[in-house]
């Protein structure tokens, strides 16, 4: 197979493998065609008004300050007196849109809805706002839309302000919430001299949502802890006093509004969020008015164990924890709207003040909607599951379901209200695990599918370098082997049963891709038996003991690699072992200084796993270090390799100007951050000189010389000055020393080649990228090159850990996309971080390019064994993924399957792009063609 051929069918593979996880794991849960369910009860509210107060943390605003006091006594006065409070628990991804879809439609959000930068919505939802009879509502311009478009009817109506206020850099951001409330009172003010819309007001079922997203953002800008994010809290207690008071008196006093003040989710103390800690997921709940309970006072201990009671001074005052889901059933029940038909929310009973009738009327309208879900979903599994092989959900089958139903009316007719309550929320169980088990119906199957292609794909691999690049002994009548035609025959008998099978089923398409891809692999592997055949033919002559001890150090050592995704630590336990090899391989004696210079590079390197990932203070200064130190090595270099390899003068031409460039780039952080701490915004050419280094950083180098050292250099300091503008502290010393790891390696591995007695070998200042290479020199494999293979993927997983996890992107610091902007955009901001990401990654194959170059390989046969290597990882972690657990093991454990999964087809795409960054080369004039010695 042609190398084109080869890298097309494994991206094609490695993607079909990638998106599986999707199809298994990552479906949407919601199930349309339900009929709403209402309470046959009158409501006690006529109108409800909703306060979220977005970013805000529970114990912000909880604790008391020193003095005894609250900084927003007005709702503490609530909590107090005449409300029922508690903490609504959140569930990752601790985002906007997820937090807020929990909170009005009860349900918590799939992740199809990232890829939409969780503002639109990946499916249509029902919602409380789309059951009520209107909604008005105010505030930021990435929330709202989303609920008035998933809204029938025009009932739904928005006020926002314009998305560029949404300003990290902003003086102010309080204002955003100022804006809000005086909105607020305007649209009551008009509503007087307006009789269309008073009387649409004096409706009941009637919702008015405020989203004030100050808080978040003084949050992002300037920290939780910050007096702008604590005087924003205040300014919303404020603004939350004059909104009742403007409610109370435009409806009289009449004592049919409920009021629920809560947040979509918390926030860290380093001012991000979208992971697990507790800051992000425990938001205030503050429910009072009508038909909720006023305060409980309790003289027993309460049943929770977290001290935050104590903290608060609040344990005298009975608290009702919630899922934040359970909110949505809430609010639906307090004012008589159906509960939205995809709320997996179970209504929290202890908030509301009515008769037991009402409450068990209400739980069991919840317990009908939710068994709605479970019984569509049932009937969409076994209406594409042929009927022998179907098998039901055992706690709830269909006699399980009328059985429930009639018991609960019976007990409700004889007035056993609390009994009636009981068996509905049983009920509810039954039917959210129901759900959860026919969601996941199809997983094993799919499962089985996909790892009988892995386990193909990747033997054929090995295969493939077995045949191609080992050194075996040739069965001559294996040579000419031709597929069998029994085969053929046998492939294709599997293929049409299959396909037989899935359109009995109605399968969808992507199962037909997932359950057909093992064939043609596992027939190209069994078409390569021969291969087989010559390594048993071979082995009485290879070196057993060394092959069997090489693959136990790669088995171990792409142990360490898995576990180093659950703790970063142990990639400094790998660069120390690492940091040991010239000495134990005997290379510290024929090499001192360059094995001397691996051991401190692997130490220095070792340093990074260990710092924190995310919750780091800014420290520019390091920033600046940085810089200082990328120009002083770069200086070494250059004056030490000037008698070797002399430069053109247009050479050390661009190399002056790109060392100044990364100067004035280790600049603009401390004069970017100098600028934000002085509420002066964002300097105009700051983000000018930004987004040209950005766009730059790929193609300046394409300007250098060819030659080794000098293209990688020209990289190094393009790639570099990009980084440190993404930076924000210590991390802006990553790409230096990673660099210095892989210029001692690429020395280092030609003392290994010298070791191993390789003949050929070329003088590492002489090799040029864009020389053709000699066919005739190319050698085959040598075990040695599994340990070469090996060290690329150790490097390019301690790129990508190095300075951060997964977290790091899902819960990023905003402040490293400060000099490029500073308006909220997840998608430009979330790219940026990704390149941040990508840079250290291109300066390992880079690395890998060059080693493959410099120790007479073809560019395949290394990559192949990389191939391998990452497959086995990943194969690991798909059956690392699950279902069970918390929401952030859960979500923890298939991102790391998608990370290594995207690594490998970034890999395989990446590889071109650096041969291309290495060996190509633009000349913007013409000039005279010059001749190396």
């Amino acid at each position: 197979m042609r190398m084109i051929t080869f890298f097309l069918v494994g991206l094609t593979v490695h993607v079909v493998f990638f998106l599986s996880i999707f199809d298994i794991y990552f479906t949407s849960p919601l199930v349309h065609g339900m009929t709403p369910k209402s309470t046959p009860m009158t409501a006690p509210a006529s109108r409800l008004v909703l306060v979220v107060a977005d970013g805000l943390r529970a114990d912000s605003l909880f604790t008391l300050l020193s003095n005894g006091s609250s900084r927003a006594p007005y709702l503490r006065s609530i909590i107090e007196e005449r409300g029922t409070w508690g903490v609504s628990h959140t569930r990752v991804p601790t985002e906007s849109r997820p937090g807020h879809v929990a909170l009005i439609a009860g349900f918590y959000e799939d992740v199809s809805a990232v890829a939409k930068g969780w503002k639109e919505n990946p499916v249509e939802f029902d919602s409380v706002f789309n059951e009520s009879r209107h909604t008005w509502c105010w505030g930021s311009p990435d929330i709202l839309p989303m609920f008035a478009k998933g809204a029938t009817g025009d009932h739904v109506y928005t006020h926002t302000y314009p998305a560029v206020e949404e300003d990290f850099a902003s003086t102010d951001a309080s204002r955003l919430d100022s804006w809000v409330f005086t909105q607020v009172k305007s649209f009551f003010q008009s509503a007087n001299s307006n009789s269309t819309l008073r009387a649409s007001l004096l409706e009941d079922e009637n919702v008015f949502f405020l989203h004030l997203l100050g808080i978040d953002t003084n949050g992002h800008a300037h920290r939780p802890m910050s007096q702008e994010y604590l005087d924003n809290i205040g300014l919303v207690d404020t603004g939350v006093s004059e909104l009742v008071s403007i409610v109370e008196d435009f409806f009289g006093y009449d004592g049919r509004t409920a009021y629920v003040f809560t947040s979509d989710h918390g926030m860290t103390n380093w001012g991000s969020h979208g992971a697990g800690h507790p800051s992000e997921t425990l938001t205030p709940l503050v429910v009072w008015g009508a038909g909720v309970h006023n305060a409980q006072r309790v003289t027993e201990p309460q049943l929770f164990t977290d001290g935050y009671l104590q903290d608060w001074k609040l344990e005298h005052l009975r608290r009702v924890d919630v899922n934040q889901a359970d909110i949505a059933p809430l609010m639906a029940s307090l004012i008589g709207v159906p509960i939205p038909v995809n709320s997996v929310g179970v209504l929290p009973l202890l908030y509301l003040n009515n008769s037991d009738q009402f409450k068990a009327e209400s739980m069991y309208t919840n317990a009908i909607q939710i068994l709605e879900q479970f019984k569509m979903k049932m009937a969409q599994k076994k209406e594409t599951t042929l009927s022998f092989l179907f098998t039901p959900y055992q706690l709830l089958t269909e006699s399980k379901q009328a059985e429930f139903i009639h018991k609960a009316r019976i007990l409700m007719h004889l007035e056993k209200y609390e009994d009636a309550i009981s068996l509905c929320q049983s009920l509810i169980s039954h039917a959210l695990e129901g759900l959860v088990y026919y969601h996941t119906y199809d997983r094993f199957f799919l499962g089985c599918s996909v790892v009988l292609g892995f386990v193909g794909w990747t033997s054929y691999v090995v295969l493939v370098i077995l045949k191609t690049h080992a050194s075996l002994n040739r069965h001559p009548s294996l040579l000419k082997q031709i597929p069998s035609r029994t085969l053929v025959k046998l492939c294709v008998c599997v293929t049409v049963v299959i396909t037989i099978f899935l359109l009995i089923q109605r399968s969808p398409i992507t199962y037909y891709i997932y359950c057909l891809l093992p064939v043609p692999v596992w027939y190209s592997v069994l078409k390569e038996s021969g291969t087989l055949t010559d390594l048993i033919r071979s082995a009485p002559s290879l070196p057993l003991w060394k092959c069997f001890g090489y693959f136990v150090l790669v088995a171990f050592g792409i142990e360490l690699l898995v576990v180093s995704f659950f703790h970063r630590a142990m990639l400094t336990v790998g660069l120390v072992a690492l940091s040991l090899w010239p000495m134990l391989s005997g290379l510290f004696g024929k090499a001192k200084i360059r094995s001397l210079s691996w051991f401190l590079g692997c130490l220095c390197l070792s340093g990074f796993p260990l710092m924190p990932v995310v919750g780091r203070e800014p420290n520019i200064h390091l920033v600046t270090c940085a810089g200082l130190l990328t120009l002083f090595t770069s200086a070494c270099y250059l004056w030490s390799s000037q008698h070797r390899t002399p430069l053109h003068l247009s050479d050390r031409q661009q190399f002056v100007t790109q060392m100044l460039h990364v100067a004035v780039c280790a600049y603009v952080p401390s004069l970017t951050h100098s600028s934000l701490q002085q509420k002066q915004g964002l300097p105009l050419l700051n983000q000018i000189i930004s987004w040209i280094t950005l766009a730059s950083s790929m193609l300046v180098p394409l300007l250098s010389s060819t030659r080794l050292f000098h293209r990688l250099l020209s990289i190094f300091l393009s790639l570099t000055a990009t980084y440190l503008l993404l930076s924000t502290g210590s991390e802006a010393l990553f790409p230096p020393v990673l660099s210095w790891v892989m210029f001692v390696w690429i020395n280092i591995e030609q003392e290994a080649m010298i070791a191993q007695g390789v003949s050929g070998r070329q003088e590492l200042s002489t090799i040029d990228f864009s020389a053709n290479i000699d066919i005739t020199k190319i050698r085959q494999l040598k075990l040695d090159d599994i340990r070469r293979s090996y060290f690329f993927v150790f490097f390019i997983i301690t790129a990508f850990f190095g300075t951060g996890n997964i977290a790091s992107i899902n819960s990023f610091d905003p402040a490293s996309v400060y000099c490029f902007l500073t308006v909220f955009n997840p998608f430009i901001m979330g790219g940026l971080m990704m390149w941040k990401v990508i840079i250290p990654f291109i300066i390992v194959m880079c690395t890998f390019e060059t080693i493959q170059v410099a120790t007479q390989l073809s560019s395949r046969s290394l990559f192949l064994i990389v191939l391998v290597i990452s497959d086995l990882m990943a194969l690991h972690f798909f059956f690392l993924v699950q279902d069970y657990g918390s929401w952030l093991d859960i979500g923890t454990s298939i991102s790391h399957y998608v990370i290594v999964m995207s690594m490998t087809i970034f890999l395989m795409l990446l590889s071109v792009v650096t041969h291309i960054l290495t060996s190509r080369r633009f000349i913007l004039w013409r000039r005279l063609k010059m001749h190396f010695p």
